[in-house]
């Protein structure tokens, strides 16, 4: 049996879902390839206030808002022992004129969000199979699943750092691996976090404790995104949740009080991907299929959502959705923000582990410079939220609603 649809979206995770519900919203018809992907009790996701115009756009933002907490500042605290250090730097959302920087969610509560909408409103179907093989012609894609073949105009290569899809249209990827694994984790603590989320700077990587709402048996919860080398990582992850807990306090100064854990330790081995092109004949990559980097400065979904933004926005009106002109239209959209944003965040990282003075005094000097030059501040600021130029229409404050 051969189905034909408008698009297929190969990949049932956040970025994917949220591809099918924005480009679903135009009319056409959208069948998700893969099983919604909740992935692990530990992981969680911190949307920056562009993702949040954009989940409200898809109307998935009412369901999420009460089972999230607010990024209100961002604090970096110099725990490297280096000879230049900066001092603790801290970051307000409201020196940039916004009420929150974003919102932390956990990652299954997104995911379930997004595929129990797109069950209720029935304008796509969900295949919950994975795609097998891919074949591109020009005037059309096909995909081979357990459930059977599908046609149609356009693919969309959500299917994470390991596309199938992706390797079927012969999208070759730069591919490079960094000496650390992150460790994730839900932790309750016993003092208020303030809404405030905290990233540490160590010499194996950053340790970030990002603000969770409280729930009835812990009032005070944040994440954990904890990056060190291979063996440190080994190590923790074999130790009893209490002593994992203490090393967690100790490398945090107590910050969060005592702390407890409220789920698995979680491990993701750090490596990055960088597709070599955004685009082939019929298909269009977005979130992992075409960029992957470390966990720094919650980068990697925001500039996913952007992806899908940038993508609904580009096939709108298409008569082919998957003709040269609206994918030349994508990649030339999207091309800057993820070069810079994997540029930005595979220096940074590499900086934290470099032992040379040199790099030191840089990465120090920045951080100063960033604390007292406001200007400079809110500028990074801004940036880091989302890129000021060429962003999605539907992330722009005032734009959309003017459009």
């Amino acid at each position: 049996m051969n189905m034909h649809t408008d698009i297929i979206v190969a990949g049932a995770g956040a970025a994917g879902l949220a591809s099918a519900l924005a480009i679903g919203q135009s009319g056409r018809s959208v069948r998700v390839i893969g099983k919604p992907d909740v992935g692990g009790a530990s992981r969680t996701v911190a949307l920056f206030d562009g993702s949040i115009r954009f989940l409200e756009a898809l109307g998935v933002w009412e369901r999420l808002a009460p089972r999230s907490a607010p990024l209100r500042a961002m604090r970096i605290v110099d725990v490297t022992n280096s000879l230049f250090r900066a001092p603790p730097t801290v970051f307000r959302a409201h020196e940039i004129g916004l009420d929150a920087f974003g919102w932390n969610i956990e990652n299954s509560l997104l995911v379930a969000a997004m595929a129990d909408l797109l069950t209720e409103r029935g304008q796509v179907a969900i295949t919950q199979t994975l795609g097998k093989t891919y074949d591109f012609q020009p005037d059309r894609v096909s995909v081979e699943t357990d459930s059977g073949s599908f046609t149609a105009q356009l693919a969309v290569a959500a299917d994470g750092r390991l596309s199938v899809a992706r390797r079927d249209a012969g999208i070759l990827t730069q591919n490079w691996d960094y000496p650390q694994v992150a460790l994730t984790a839900i932790l309750a603590h016993t003092r208020p976090h303030g809404e405030i989320s905290t990233e540490f700077h160590t010499r194996q990587g950053p340790c970030t404790f990002v603000p969770l709402p409280g729930i009835a048996d812990a009032p005070h919860r944040s994440s954990l995104v904890w990056m060190m080398s291979r063996s440190e990582a080994r190590r923790r992850q074999a130790l009893k949740p209490d002593a994992f807990a203490k090393e967690t306090s100790e490398i945090s100064h107590n910050l969060l009080g005592g702390l407890t854990l409220l789920t698995p330790v979680g491990a993701v081995p750090m490596e990055g991907v960088s597709a070599r092109a955004l685009t082939a004949q019929r298909l269009a990559l977005v979130g992992e299929a075409a960029h992957v980097f470390p966990p720094i400065g919650a980068q990697g979904l925001n500039l996913g959502l952007r992806d899908a933004a940038h993508l609904a926005q580009a096939i709108c009106g298409a008569d082919d959705p998957g003709g040269a002109g609206p994918l030349d239209a994508y990649s030339r959209l999207r091309g800057a923000d993820v070069a810079s944003r994997s540029f930005g965040v595979d220096t940074l990282n590499r900086a934290l582990l470099s032992p040379f003075a040199p790099v030191d005094a840089l990465r120090g000097l920045g951080l100063y410079a960033l604390r007292e030059f406001g200007p400079l501040r809110r500028f990074a600021m801004r940036e880091g939220v989302m890129p000021q130029r060429g962003a999605p229409l539907v992330m722009r404050q005032g734009e959309a609603e003017n459009a």
